[in-house]
């Protein structure tokens, strides 16, 4: 589920399965669709 939360006067969407956050809700959504609760493959 994504949850959206504010920070710094920005809103922000955050997964709730990682905790990834994004300025955009559709990029959250379509991240979480795929997310698989591991880091993202982006930190290594």
């Amino acid at each position: 589920m994504v949850v959206q939360t504010e920070r710094d006067e920005v809103t922000w969407y955050k997964c709730e399965t990682c905790g990834l956050m994004f300025d955009d809700q559709s990029d959250a959504r379509q991240h979480e669709e795929n997310c698989d609760d591991e880091d993202p493959s982006y930190i290594q």
